[in-house]
């Protein structure tokens, strides 16, 4: 009985043991989850707190609904923003129309008349309504802004023309446009087009001024990046290939649909190329001249915003990273005026490129019949 006694106690022992064991570990795993947690939550509220890269630069490049300067925090403690509002004009398909300024919105702190800003997108508060933004954003205004500067601008030069005539010397702001009216005539369309430059002159004037303008005022501090704006450049592709598929004639065509002079197993292949070959036309007038704007903004956003990331590393850091940050930015900003005249002449030099293209076999019927 006394050795039957002591395993028993032994055996009790054993399982007593096993349990604090097992619930010390257990109580252990879970306060160390608990931990485990709690310092990611700190993680992520440092995060929020912190310089976000990629919310200032997106903030940038995209449409939005205000201009928007800068911030800063007050004496108040509260941060405080220089903007210019928009107006804001949506459609429910519940209440109508609503029209009223995106200041409503407190840089989407707050909602208004049913409806929030959401990463700088009107959404309303009720999930089961739906909504038409139609809102002038700064992409509209700039847009709006640059043609009516561009129809100033050649409409006193076409005026100072028809008043003074060629008798006297262009000046002011004539004697600056006149030159690279000149260059796009000589260089551009009277290579590309031949005889018929005249015709298609006025159109590829617009599309270089137009283009030139919003890309001059995409370089100003707090202004929209309209031609870094795909659907900018879709919009001018999709007319530009109009302007093409209208020029072209029955020569064009055949090409295309029907390769002379090769076998038919090509003429079916050349048929695949060639119809892609029209539609990559608008798609490489449109990729280019997005990409590349879009390009440069980032770059010059993504320097400054060194300054930043290496402040919230070290104060000191962030002051010596400054000058090199600064000294990049203002030369890719430089360069990004260049882009600027480049790139407006890019998209009108394929553009007539591609529209002499469209009837350049009207060229060799005219030399045959003229000899």
């Amino acid at each position: 009985m006394a050795m039957s006694s002591g395993h028993l106690k032994s055996l009790l022992v054993a399982v007593f043991s096993g349990c604090i064991i097992f619930f010390s570990n257990e109580t252990f795993a879970q306060s160390h989850e608990k931990e485990t947690h709690e310092k990611e939550e700190h993680v992520k509220s440092e995060k929020k707190e912190g310089f976000d890269a990629s919310e200032v630069i997106f903030s940038h490049i995209l449409d939005a609904h205000q201009f928007h300067f800068l911030s800063y925090t007050g004496s108040d403690g509260h941060e405080h923003h220089v903007s210019i509002p928009l107006p804001v004009i949506v459609y429910s398909d519940k209440r109508g129309f609503s029209m009223f300024s995106s200041s409503k919105f407190h840089h989407g702190e707050h909602a208004h008349d049913g409806y929030r800003l959401e990463k700088n997108k009107i959404v309303p508060v009720d999930a089961s309504e739906k909504v038409y933004d139609l809102s002038l954003t700064r992409n509209v205004v700039q847009m709006i802004i640059a043609l009516i500067l561009l129809v100033w601008i050649l409409v006193g030069m076409a005026n100072k023309y028809k008043k003074n005539g060629a008798k006297k010397a262009p000046s002011g702001l004539q004697n600056a446009v006149e030159p690279v009216i000149t260059f796009v005539r000589d260089e551009v369309a009277i290579p590309n087009l031949g005889h018929k430059y005249q015709k298609y002159l006025p159109y590829l004037l617009t599309v270089f001024f137009f283009i030139l303008i919003n890309n001059i005022f995409g370089l100003i501090p707090g202004s929209a990046n309209v031609t870094g704006n795909i659907a900018f450049t879709f919009v001018l592709a999709v007319i530009s290939f109009i302007v093409i598929l209208a020029s072209t004639n029955s020569h064009f065509w055949a090409h295309i649909f029907w390769f002379p002079g090769v076998p038919v197993p090509v003429k079916i292949l050349m048929l695949i190329v060639e119809l892609l070959g029209v539609i990559t036309k608008p798609f490489a007038l449109m990729v280019r001249l997005f990409a590349n704007m879009m390009a440069g903004h980032i770059i010059i956003i993504c320097l400054v915003s060194l300054i930043f990331i290496f402040g919230g590393l070290s104060k000191a850091i962030g002051w010596g990273f400054s000058p090199v940050s600064i000294g990049f930015a203002v030369f890719i900003y430089l360069i990004e005026v260049m882009v600027a005249f480049i790139q407006a002449f890019i998209f009108t030099n394929l553009t007539a490129v591609f529209i002499g293209q469209a009837f350049e076999g009207e060229h060799e019927h005219g030399e045959e019949a003229h000899h």
